[in-house]
């Protein structure tokens, strides 16, 4: 899941190399922490966060796939 949140944001910013994913497991959910550089954070949320939305809803998909439960978070 860490890999499918990093494919899209570098796809999504101008500076892909700053772009640092990092998965927390816990006993039910998996939190996946995104960090941009602050440039790049409004292409990453979007118009009225309707990318962060679609991404969100990719990685529920993914994770729902695998059964298991993850929640995006984007780190300022």
């Amino acid at each position: 899941m860490r890999e499918l949140v990093e494919h899209i944001a570098r796809a999504l910013v101008d500076e892909s190399d700053n772009v640092k994913v990092t998965e927390v497991e816990g006993e039910t959910v998996t939190v996946i922490e995104l960090r941009v550089a602050p440039g790049d954070l409004g292409k990453v949320i979007g118009k009225q966060g309707r990318t962060a939305r679609a991404i969100r809803t990719i990685l529920n998909a993914n994770a729902t796939k695998l059964r298991k439960r993850a929640v995006l978070e984007i780190i300022e």
